[in-house]
C-alpha cells in the first residue's frame, strides 16, 4: 500500500472519530458517564 493511500484512510478514521466525538458533546452524553461515574464510586465506598 503506498504512503499516501495510508495517509488518505488515516486521514478518513480520524475524520469519523471527530465526527463521533461531537455528536457525542452535542448530545451531552459527557454528563451522563460523569453521573453514572459518581454513583458507581459513592456505592463502592458506600455512601450512596
Amino acid at each position: 500500500m503506498s504512503r499516501k493511500r495510508k495517509n488518505i484512510i488515516r486521514l478518513g478514521v480520524l475524520l469519523i472519530c471527530l465526527a463521533f466525538i461531537i455528536g457525542g458533546l452535542l448530545r451531552e452524553e459527557h454528563l451522563m458517564v460523569l453521573q453514572k461515574a459518581a454513583n458507581i464510586c459513592l456505592e463502592c465506598i458506600g455512601v450512596g
